[in-house]
Protein backbone atom coordinates (compact mmCIF):
# COMPACT_ATOMS: atom_id res chain seq x y z
CA UNK A 1 0.00 0.00 0.00
CA UNK A 2 1.36 3.56 -0.48
CA UNK A 3 2.70 5.71 2.16
CA UNK A 4 1.25 9.13 3.01
CA UNK A 5 5.65 10.32 3.20
CA UNK A 6 8.07 10.35 0.51
CA UNK A 7 5.40 9.44 -2.57
CA UNK A 8 4.99 10.91 -5.74
CA UNK A 9 1.68 10.93 -6.98
CA UNK A 10 0.76 11.65 -10.78
CA UNK A 11 -2.93 12.17 -9.52
CA UNK A 12 -2.50 15.32 -7.29
CA UNK A 13 -3.23 13.79 -4.32
CA UNK A 14 -6.93 14.60 -3.36
CA UNK A 15 -7.37 17.18 -5.91
CA UNK A 16 -6.82 14.35 -8.90
CA UNK A 17 -8.83 12.00 -7.21
CA UNK A 18 -11.70 14.64 -7.40
CA UNK A 19 -11.15 15.71 -10.97
CA UNK A 20 -13.48 13.31 -12.81
CA UNK A 21 -14.57 13.96 -16.54
CA UNK A 22 -16.33 17.04 -16.76
CA UNK A 23 -19.27 14.91 -18.39
CA UNK A 24 -19.60 14.05 -14.79
CA UNK A 25 -20.89 17.94 -13.96
CA UNK A 26 -22.76 18.51 -16.58
CA UNK A 27 -25.09 21.41 -15.60
CA UNK A 28 -28.36 20.40 -16.78
CA UNK A 29 -30.32 18.12 -14.63
CA UNK A 30 -31.81 15.83 -17.33
CA UNK A 31 -29.23 13.36 -19.21
CA UNK A 32 -30.74 11.54 -23.01
CA UNK A 33 -29.23 8.63 -23.64
CA UNK A 34 -29.43 6.76 -26.66
CA UNK A 35 -28.30 3.59 -27.45
CA UNK A 36 -29.07 0.90 -30.18
CA UNK A 37 -29.84 -3.16 -28.73
CA UNK A 38 -28.01 -4.79 -32.25
CA UNK A 39 -25.30 -1.86 -32.54
CA UNK A 40 -21.44 -3.24 -33.12
CA UNK A 41 -20.29 -3.72 -29.72
CA UNK A 42 -16.11 -4.34 -28.63
CA UNK A 43 -15.08 -6.66 -25.86
CA UNK A 44 -15.22 -5.56 -22.85
CA UNK A 45 -13.35 -8.47 -20.49
CA UNK A 46 -14.20 -7.56 -16.77
CA UNK A 47 -10.71 -6.59 -16.16
CA UNK A 48 -11.46 -4.36 -12.83
CA UNK A 49 -12.60 -7.99 -10.65
CA UNK A 50 -10.21 -10.45 -11.35
CA UNK A 51 -7.54 -9.32 -8.83
CA UNK A 52 -7.91 -7.72 -5.55
CA UNK A 53 -5.36 -6.69 -3.13
CA UNK A 54 -5.57 -7.70 0.73
CA UNK A 55 -3.53 -7.06 3.96
CA UNK A 56 -0.34 -8.72 4.26
CA UNK A 57 -0.30 -12.52 3.63
CA UNK A 58 -0.11 -13.84 7.50
CA UNK A 59 -3.53 -12.67 7.82
CA UNK A 60 -5.51 -14.96 5.22
CA UNK A 61 -4.83 -17.55 7.88
CA UNK A 62 -7.54 -16.01 9.49
CA UNK A 63 -11.14 -16.95 9.53
CA UNK A 64 -12.58 -13.37 8.88
CA UNK A 65 -10.33 -12.87 6.33
CA UNK A 66 -11.32 -16.09 4.32
CA UNK A 67 -14.75 -15.19 5.14
CA UNK A 68 -15.00 -12.09 3.49
CA UNK A 69 -12.59 -13.62 0.50
CA UNK A 70 -16.16 -16.14 -0.04
CA UNK A 71 -18.21 -13.23 -0.05
CA UNK A 72 -15.75 -11.64 -2.79
CA UNK A 73 -15.71 -14.68 -4.58
CA UNK A 74 -19.45 -14.78 -4.88
CA UNK A 75 -20.19 -11.12 -5.43
CA UNK A 76 -17.54 -10.97 -8.33
CA UNK A 77 -15.02 -12.25 -10.76
CA UNK A 78 -12.35 -12.31 -9.05
CA UNK A 79 -8.95 -14.74 -9.74
CA UNK A 80 -6.29 -13.71 -8.41
CA UNK A 81 -5.10 -12.00 -5.15
CA UNK A 82 -2.32 -10.56 -3.73
CA UNK A 83 -0.85 -9.86 -0.65
CA UNK A 84 1.81 -8.20 0.84
CA UNK A 85 5.26 -10.02 2.63
CA UNK A 86 5.06 -13.39 1.80
CA UNK A 87 8.79 -13.62 3.86
CA UNK A 88 8.05 -11.51 6.32
CA UNK A 89 9.19 -13.34 9.47
CA UNK A 90 5.65 -14.03 11.25
CA UNK A 91 5.47 -16.65 8.63
CA UNK A 92 8.85 -18.44 9.59
CA UNK A 93 9.51 -18.71 5.45
CA UNK A 94 13.41 -18.28 6.08
CA UNK A 95 16.16 -18.68 8.75
CA UNK A 96 20.28 -19.80 9.37
CA UNK A 97 21.03 -22.25 11.06
CA UNK A 98 24.05 -22.07 13.58
CA UNK A 99 26.74 -22.83 10.40
CA UNK A 100 25.10 -20.28 8.86
CA UNK A 101 22.95 -22.39 6.19
CA UNK A 102 19.72 -21.49 5.04
CA UNK A 103 16.87 -23.31 6.59
CA UNK A 104 13.49 -23.14 5.29
CA UNK A 105 9.58 -23.62 6.46
CA UNK A 106 6.63 -23.43 4.37
CA UNK A 107 4.29 -24.56 6.36
CA UNK A 108 2.18 -21.01 6.86
CA UNK A 109 2.98 -20.45 2.94
CA UNK A 110 1.30 -23.81 2.37
CA UNK A 111 -1.81 -23.09 4.80
CA UNK A 112 -2.26 -19.78 2.76
CA UNK A 113 -1.99 -20.78 -0.46
CA UNK A 114 -4.37 -23.96 0.05
CA UNK A 115 -6.81 -21.39 1.22
CA UNK A 116 -7.05 -19.59 -1.83
CA UNK A 117 -7.10 -22.70 -4.14
CA UNK A 118 -9.56 -24.33 -2.15
CA UNK A 119 -11.74 -20.81 -2.87
CA UNK A 120 -10.81 -20.91 -6.31
CA UNK A 121 -8.58 -18.06 -6.24
CA UNK A 122 -5.24 -17.57 -7.51
CA UNK A 123 -2.33 -16.05 -5.56
CA UNK A 124 -1.01 -13.38 -7.19
CA UNK A 125 2.51 -13.54 -5.64
CA UNK A 126 4.28 -10.23 -4.23
CA UNK A 127 7.82 -11.24 -3.46
CA UNK A 128 8.91 -9.57 -0.69
CA UNK A 129 9.68 -8.41 2.30
CA UNK A 130 13.23 -9.53 3.77
CA UNK A 131 13.86 -12.29 6.35
CA UNK A 132 15.42 -10.72 9.49
CA UNK A 133 18.03 -12.95 8.64
CA UNK A 134 18.88 -11.75 5.42
CA UNK A 135 18.63 -8.01 6.47
CA UNK A 136 21.66 -5.96 5.06
CA UNK A 137 20.46 -2.93 7.14
CA UNK A 138 18.70 -4.25 10.32
CA UNK A 139 18.53 -1.14 12.33
CA UNK A 140 17.01 1.33 9.46
CA UNK A 141 13.29 2.02 9.92
CA UNK A 142 10.69 -0.56 9.73
CA UNK A 143 7.50 0.59 8.71
CA UNK A 144 3.56 -0.27 9.88
CA UNK A 145 2.28 -2.03 12.52
CA UNK A 146 4.30 -5.66 11.33
CA UNK A 147 7.37 -3.85 10.79
CA UNK A 148 8.17 -5.02 7.37
CA UNK A 149 12.02 -4.65 6.67
CA UNK A 150 12.50 -3.20 3.53
CA UNK A 151 16.20 -3.57 2.75
CA UNK A 152 17.79 -5.42 -0.12
CA UNK A 153 19.55 -8.64 0.91
CA UNK A 154 22.98 -8.95 2.62
CA UNK A 155 24.02 -11.99 0.57
CA UNK A 156 22.46 -12.58 -2.85
CA UNK A 157 23.57 -15.96 -3.15
CA UNK A 158 20.87 -16.60 0.01
CA UNK A 159 18.12 -14.70 -1.57
CA UNK A 160 18.70 -16.89 -4.38
CA UNK A 161 18.75 -19.92 -2.85
CA UNK A 162 15.25 -18.57 -0.85
CA UNK A 163 13.59 -17.94 -4.40
CA UNK A 164 14.71 -21.11 -5.91
CA UNK A 165 13.69 -23.08 -3.02
CA UNK A 166 10.49 -20.95 -2.79
CA UNK A 167 9.46 -21.68 -6.73
CA UNK A 168 10.47 -25.08 -6.60
CA UNK A 169 8.32 -25.78 -3.24
CA UNK A 170 5.53 -24.54 -4.66
CA UNK A 171 6.17 -26.43 -8.15
CA UNK A 172 6.53 -29.77 -6.14
CA UNK A 173 3.06 -28.96 -4.21
CA UNK A 174 0.79 -27.39 -6.92
CA UNK A 175 2.03 -28.67 -10.35
CA UNK A 176 3.85 -26.20 -12.71
CA UNK A 177 0.74 -26.32 -14.70
CA UNK A 178 -1.30 -24.69 -11.71
CA UNK A 179 1.81 -22.39 -10.99
CA UNK A 180 2.41 -21.08 -14.49
CA UNK A 181 -0.93 -19.65 -14.06
CA UNK A 182 -0.16 -17.35 -11.31
CA UNK A 183 1.93 -13.95 -11.32
CA UNK A 184 5.13 -13.17 -9.50
CA UNK A 185 5.92 -9.48 -8.61
CA UNK A 186 9.26 -8.30 -7.55
CA UNK A 187 8.97 -6.46 -4.34
CA UNK A 188 6.31 -3.51 -3.38
CA UNK A 189 6.85 0.50 -4.36
CA UNK A 190 10.41 -0.04 -4.42
CA UNK A 191 10.42 4.08 -5.50
CA UNK A 192 9.50 5.16 -1.55
CA UNK A 193 10.29 4.02 1.88
CA UNK A 194 9.28 0.38 1.38
CA UNK A 195 12.70 -0.20 -0.57
CA UNK A 196 15.29 1.11 1.64
CA UNK A 197 18.40 0.32 -1.37
CA UNK A 198 20.64 3.07 -1.93
CA UNK A 199 20.06 4.48 -4.90
CA UNK A 200 16.82 3.34 -5.20
CA UNK A 201 16.34 2.47 -8.46
CA UNK A 202 19.60 0.88 -9.33
CA UNK A 203 19.56 -1.64 -6.52
CA UNK A 204 15.90 -2.40 -6.85
CA UNK A 205 17.09 -3.63 -10.59
CA UNK A 206 19.72 -5.35 -9.12
CA UNK A 207 17.19 -7.22 -6.85
CA UNK A 208 14.66 -8.00 -9.51
CA UNK A 209 17.54 -9.16 -12.03
CA UNK A 210 18.84 -11.70 -9.04
CA UNK A 211 14.93 -12.83 -8.38
CA UNK A 212 13.66 -13.41 -12.22
CA UNK A 213 16.40 -14.98 -12.82
CA UNK A 214 16.27 -17.19 -9.84
CA UNK A 215 12.53 -17.87 -10.67
CA UNK A 216 13.37 -18.82 -14.35
CA UNK A 217 15.94 -21.16 -13.13
CA UNK A 218 13.18 -23.45 -11.32
CA UNK A 219 11.22 -23.26 -14.78
CA UNK A 220 11.21 -21.09 -17.68
CA UNK A 221 6.92 -20.75 -17.48
CA UNK A 222 7.25 -18.97 -14.41
CA UNK A 223 5.63 -15.13 -14.62
CA UNK A 224 7.55 -12.80 -13.23
CA UNK A 225 7.40 -9.04 -13.40
CA UNK A 226 7.64 -5.13 -11.89
CA UNK A 227 8.40 -2.74 -11.15
CA UNK A 228 5.43 -2.54 -8.92
CA UNK A 229 6.19 1.11 -7.96
CA UNK A 230 4.03 3.56 -6.11
CA UNK A 231 2.22 6.35 -8.92
CA UNK A 232 3.24 4.74 -12.29
CA UNK A 233 6.94 5.57 -11.77
CA UNK A 234 10.34 4.29 -13.33
CA UNK A 235 8.38 2.63 -16.46
CA UNK A 236 10.37 3.70 -19.25
CA UNK A 237 13.49 3.06 -17.28
CA UNK A 238 12.61 -0.59 -15.97
CA UNK A 239 11.72 -1.97 -19.67
CA UNK A 240 14.87 -0.43 -20.76
CA UNK A 241 17.01 -1.62 -18.07
CA UNK A 242 14.95 -5.50 -18.77
CA UNK A 243 16.41 -5.16 -22.19
CA UNK A 244 19.69 -4.10 -22.08
CA UNK A 245 20.21 -6.75 -19.11
CA UNK A 246 17.99 -9.50 -21.59
CA UNK A 247 16.56 -10.22 -17.98
CA UNK A 248 13.17 -11.80 -18.08
CA UNK A 249 10.22 -10.03 -17.66
CA UNK A 250 5.93 -11.04 -18.58
CA UNK A 251 4.34 -8.59 -17.44
CA UNK A 252 4.65 -4.33 -15.95
CA UNK A 253 2.56 -3.81 -12.70
CA UNK A 254 2.47 -0.50 -10.98
CA UNK A 255 -0.21 1.44 -8.89
CA UNK A 256 -1.88 4.23 -9.22
CA UNK A 257 -4.62 6.07 -6.96
CA UNK A 258 -7.61 8.85 -7.29
CA UNK A 259 -7.91 9.48 -10.80
CA UNK A 260 -6.34 6.84 -12.18
CA UNK A 261 -6.99 6.26 -15.87
CA UNK A 262 -4.91 9.10 -17.40
CA UNK A 263 -1.81 7.34 -15.14
CA UNK A 264 -3.08 4.11 -17.03
CA UNK A 265 -2.94 5.67 -20.32
CA UNK A 266 0.31 6.58 -19.76
CA UNK A 267 1.89 3.60 -19.21
CA UNK A 268 0.45 2.18 -21.77
CA UNK A 269 2.02 4.56 -24.16
CA UNK A 270 5.30 3.83 -22.43
CA UNK A 271 4.95 0.25 -23.05
CA UNK A 272 3.67 0.49 -26.32
CA UNK A 273 6.91 2.75 -27.05
CA UNK A 274 9.41 0.39 -25.40
CA UNK A 275 11.08 -2.70 -26.75
CA UNK A 276 8.19 -4.66 -25.40
CA UNK A 277 5.25 -3.31 -26.77
CA UNK A 278 2.52 -6.69 -26.32
CA UNK A 279 3.87 -6.64 -22.82
CA UNK A 280 0.72 -6.79 -20.27
CA UNK A 281 0.08 -4.14 -18.09
CA UNK A 282 -1.26 -5.26 -14.47
CA UNK A 283 -2.26 -2.25 -11.95
CA UNK A 284 -1.29 -4.25 -9.17
CA UNK A 285 -2.98 -1.91 -6.94
CA UNK A 286 -5.63 1.36 -7.28
CA UNK A 287 -8.43 2.94 -5.07
CA UNK A 288 -10.39 6.45 -5.00
CA UNK A 289 -7.76 7.91 -2.22
CA UNK A 290 -4.41 7.20 -0.34
CA UNK A 291 -6.14 8.20 2.72
CA UNK A 292 -8.26 6.70 5.12
CA UNK A 293 -11.01 9.00 4.57
CA UNK A 294 -14.65 8.03 5.58
CA UNK A 295 -16.18 10.07 3.31
CA UNK A 296 -14.50 8.05 0.32
CA UNK A 297 -14.16 4.65 1.08
CA UNK A 298 -16.88 3.77 2.95
CA UNK A 299 -19.10 6.30 1.58
CA UNK A 300 -21.66 5.46 -1.75
CA UNK A 301 -19.21 7.84 -3.03
CA UNK A 302 -17.42 4.33 -4.55
CA UNK A 303 -19.62 3.80 -6.90
CA UNK A 304 -19.98 6.19 -9.31
CA UNK A 305 -16.15 6.44 -8.89
CA UNK A 306 -15.44 2.57 -10.00
CA UNK A 307 -17.77 2.94 -12.77
CA UNK A 308 -16.21 6.29 -14.19
CA UNK A 309 -12.99 4.68 -13.27
CA UNK A 310 -13.78 1.30 -15.38
CA UNK A 311 -15.00 3.02 -18.47
CA UNK A 312 -12.25 5.66 -18.98
CA UNK A 313 -9.68 2.50 -18.00
CA UNK A 314 -10.99 -0.43 -20.45
CA UNK A 315 -9.03 -1.37 -23.24
CA UNK A 316 -5.82 0.32 -21.20
CA UNK A 317 -5.19 -2.27 -18.72
CA UNK A 318 -5.02 -6.07 -18.73
CA UNK A 319 -6.05 -6.18 -14.98
CA UNK A 320 -6.23 -3.63 -12.22
CA UNK A 321 -6.71 -4.38 -8.37
CA UNK A 322 -8.47 -2.91 -6.20
CA UNK A 323 -6.44 -2.27 -2.82
CA UNK A 324 -8.26 -4.07 -0.81
CA UNK A 325 -10.99 -6.35 -0.90
CA UNK A 326 -11.00 -6.84 2.82
CA UNK A 327 -10.81 -4.19 6.23
CA UNK A 328 -9.29 -7.15 7.44
CA UNK A 329 -5.83 -5.26 7.89
CA UNK A 330 -3.31 -4.30 9.84
CA UNK A 331 -0.73 -1.69 8.31
CA UNK A 332 -1.83 0.94 10.26
CA UNK A 333 -2.69 -1.15 13.31
CA UNK A 334 -5.54 -3.54 14.62
CA UNK A 335 -8.75 -2.04 13.26
CA UNK A 336 -10.87 -0.33 16.08
CA UNK A 337 -13.87 0.24 14.88
CA UNK A 338 -15.97 -0.91 11.70
CA UNK A 339 -16.03 2.16 10.05
CA UNK A 340 -12.61 4.48 9.71
CA UNK A 341 -12.28 4.57 5.78
CA UNK A 342 -10.53 1.83 5.44
CA UNK A 343 -9.27 0.95 1.80
CA UNK A 344 -11.64 -2.95 2.10
CA UNK A 345 -14.90 -3.65 0.09
CA UNK A 346 -16.13 -5.13 3.36
CA UNK A 347 -15.65 -3.46 6.86
CA UNK A 348 -14.76 -5.21 10.24
CA UNK A 349 -17.22 -7.99 11.02
CA UNK A 350 -18.63 -9.09 7.62
CA UNK A 351 -20.05 -5.93 7.08
CA UNK A 352 -20.32 -4.94 3.29
CA UNK A 353 -19.67 -1.26 2.20
CA UNK A 354 -20.99 0.59 -0.55
CA UNK A 355 -17.83 -0.30 -2.55
CA UNK A 356 -18.70 -4.08 -2.61
CA UNK A 357 -22.00 -3.47 -3.48
CA UNK A 358 -20.39 -1.49 -6.42
CA UNK A 359 -18.41 -4.05 -7.71
CA UNK A 360 -21.55 -6.70 -7.24
CA UNK A 361 -23.57 -4.44 -9.12
CA UNK A 362 -20.99 -4.01 -11.90
CA UNK A 363 -20.13 -7.38 -12.11
CA UNK A 364 -23.18 -8.13 -13.75
CA UNK A 365 -22.51 -6.55 -16.88
CA UNK A 366 -22.24 -7.79 -20.30
CA UNK A 367 -18.62 -9.12 -22.46
CA UNK A 368 -19.32 -6.40 -25.02
CA UNK A 369 -19.83 -2.72 -24.68
CA UNK A 370 -22.23 -0.44 -27.11
CA UNK A 371 -22.48 2.49 -27.86
CA UNK A 372 -23.77 5.09 -25.65
CA UNK A 373 -22.37 8.57 -25.92
CA UNK A 374 -19.73 10.35 -23.78
CA UNK A 375 -22.36 10.97 -20.66
CA UNK A 376 -21.86 9.22 -16.86
CA UNK A 377 -22.80 5.63 -18.37
CA UNK A 378 -21.81 2.32 -19.75
CA UNK A 379 -23.49 0.10 -22.02
CA UNK A 380 -22.58 -3.30 -22.71
CA UNK A 381 -23.90 -6.54 -23.68
CA UNK A 382 -23.98 -10.09 -22.41
CA UNK A 383 -24.03 -13.56 -25.47
CA UNK A 384 -27.60 -13.63 -24.57
CA UNK A 385 -28.82 -10.91 -25.85
CA UNK A 386 -29.30 -9.01 -22.46
CA UNK A 387 -28.48 -5.35 -22.80
CA UNK A 388 -26.83 -3.65 -18.97
CA UNK A 389 -26.26 -0.15 -18.21
CA UNK A 390 -24.64 1.21 -15.73
CA UNK A 391 -25.77 5.38 -15.11
CA UNK A 392 -24.27 7.23 -12.20
CA UNK A 393 -24.51 10.72 -10.58
CA UNK A 394 -20.67 11.78 -9.68
CA UNK A 395 -20.62 14.15 -7.08
CA UNK A 396 -17.49 14.77 -4.67
CA UNK A 397 -17.48 14.09 -0.84
CA UNK A 398 -20.21 16.35 0.97
CA UNK A 399 -22.43 16.70 -2.40
CA UNK A 400 -20.01 19.65 -3.07
CA UNK A 401 -19.70 21.12 -7.20
CA UNK A 402 -16.55 22.76 -7.91
CA UNK A 403 -18.04 25.91 -7.96
CA UNK A 404 -19.47 25.51 -4.26
CA UNK A 405 -22.98 24.80 -4.74
CA UNK A 406 -24.86 21.49 -4.06
CA UNK A 407 -24.71 18.32 -6.30
CA UNK A 408 -28.51 17.41 -7.56
CA UNK A 409 -30.29 14.17 -8.35
CA UNK A 410 -30.26 13.76 -11.91
CA UNK A 411 -33.11 12.62 -14.51
CA UNK A 412 -31.64 9.81 -17.07
CA UNK A 413 -33.78 9.28 -20.07
CA UNK A 414 -32.93 6.25 -21.52
CA UNK A 415 -34.24 5.02 -25.02
CA UNK A 416 -33.00 1.84 -26.32
CA UNK A 417 -33.67 1.06 -29.83
CA UNK A 418 -34.30 -2.53 -30.91
CA UNK A 419 -35.32 -4.14 -27.99
CA UNK A 420 -37.11 -7.50 -28.28
CA UNK A 421 -40.95 -6.86 -27.55
CA UNK A 422 -41.51 -8.29 -24.15
CA UNK A 423 -37.70 -6.85 -22.79
CA UNK A 424 -37.99 -6.74 -19.14
CA UNK A 425 -36.46 -4.05 -17.15
CA UNK A 426 -35.04 -4.77 -13.60
CA UNK A 427 -32.68 -2.36 -11.54
CA UNK A 428 -30.34 -2.40 -9.08
CA UNK A 429 -29.54 0.45 -6.30
CA UNK A 430 -26.50 2.11 -5.05
CA UNK A 431 -26.42 5.39 -2.94
CA UNK A 432 -27.21 6.98 0.58
CA UNK A 433 -30.39 5.13 1.15
CA UNK A 434 -29.30 1.98 -0.77
CA UNK A 435 -26.35 -0.87 0.05
CA UNK A 436 -25.32 1.70 2.79
CA UNK A 437 -24.70 0.64 5.95
CA UNK A 438 -23.52 3.87 6.84
CA UNK A 439 -26.94 5.38 7.96
CA UNK A 440 -27.68 2.24 10.19
CA UNK A 441 -24.48 3.33 11.82
CA UNK A 442 -24.86 6.66 12.07
CA UNK A 443 -28.12 5.88 13.96
CA UNK A 444 -26.40 3.98 16.43
CA UNK A 445 -23.89 6.39 17.45
CA UNK A 446 -20.74 5.22 15.57
CA UNK A 447 -20.04 2.78 18.83
CA UNK A 448 -16.33 1.52 18.34
CA UNK A 449 -17.65 -1.73 19.47
CA UNK A 450 -20.78 -2.73 17.99
CA UNK A 451 -22.91 -5.43 19.88
CA UNK A 452 -23.66 -8.77 18.22
CA UNK A 453 -27.44 -7.50 17.50
CA UNK A 454 -25.52 -4.09 16.01
CA UNK A 455 -23.20 -6.16 13.93
CA UNK A 456 -26.27 -8.17 12.48
CA UNK A 457 -28.07 -5.06 11.79
CA UNK A 458 -25.07 -3.54 9.88
CA UNK A 459 -24.60 -6.21 8.09
CA UNK A 460 -28.16 -6.61 6.95
CA UNK A 461 -28.68 -2.60 5.92
CA UNK A 462 -25.17 -3.13 4.25
CA UNK A 463 -26.17 -5.72 1.82
CA UNK A 464 -27.20 -4.91 -1.95
CA UNK A 465 -31.02 -3.39 -2.44
CA UNK A 466 -33.29 -5.82 -3.53
CA UNK A 467 -34.23 -5.21 -7.32
CA UNK A 468 -36.65 -3.08 -8.60
CA UNK A 469 -38.87 -3.56 -11.49
CA UNK A 470 -39.07 -0.70 -14.73
CA UNK A 471 -41.28 0.08 -16.61
CA UNK A 472 -40.72 0.49 -20.48
CA UNK A 473 -42.54 2.29 -23.21
CA UNK A 474 -41.33 1.61 -26.75
CA UNK A 475 -37.93 1.26 -25.25
CA UNK A 476 -38.09 4.44 -23.15
CA UNK A 477 -37.54 4.42 -19.28
CA UNK A 478 -36.67 7.44 -16.62
CA UNK A 479 -34.51 7.37 -13.76
CA UNK A 480 -33.91 9.24 -11.21
CA UNK A 481 -30.11 9.03 -9.51
CA UNK A 482 -29.35 11.04 -5.87
CA UNK A 483 -26.00 12.42 -6.25
CA UNK A 484 -23.14 9.79 -5.36
CA UNK A 485 -26.08 7.08 -6.94
CA UNK A 486 -25.28 4.50 -9.26
CA UNK A 487 -27.71 2.43 -11.02
CA UNK A 488 -27.11 -1.13 -12.92
CA UNK A 489 -30.13 -1.50 -15.58
CA UNK A 490 -30.65 -4.54 -16.73
CA UNK A 491 -32.85 -5.28 -20.27
CA UNK A 492 -33.52 -9.02 -20.57
CA UNK A 493 -35.34 -10.61 -23.68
Amino acid sequence: MHMKKGRRLATGLLAGLLALAPAAWAETETVAIAMDARASGTPFPHFWEQMFGSGHAVLALRDDYRRDLDMLRQATGVRYVRAHGIFNDELGVFELDKQGKPVYNFSYVDQIYDGLLARGVKPFVELGFMPEALDSKPHAQKVFFYKLRASPPRNYALWDGLIKAFAQHLVDRYGIDEVASWYFEVWNEPDIPFWNGKPAQATYFKLYDHTARALKSVDPRLRVGGPATSAVAWIPEFLQHVHARKSPVDFVSTHAYGNVCPDVKKVREQIASSAYPALPFILSEFNATIYTRTDITDAPYMGPYLASTIRDCAGLVDMMSFWTFSDVFEEQGVVKTPFYGGYGLIAERGIPKPSFNAFAMLHKLGEQRLPAGDGPVLATRREDGTVVIALWNYARPAHAKPDGSVATPKRFDVTVAHLPTGTAATLWRLDAGHGNANTAFDAMGRPAYPGIDQIKTLQQAGSMAPAETQSMHDGKLSIEIPPQGLVVLELKP
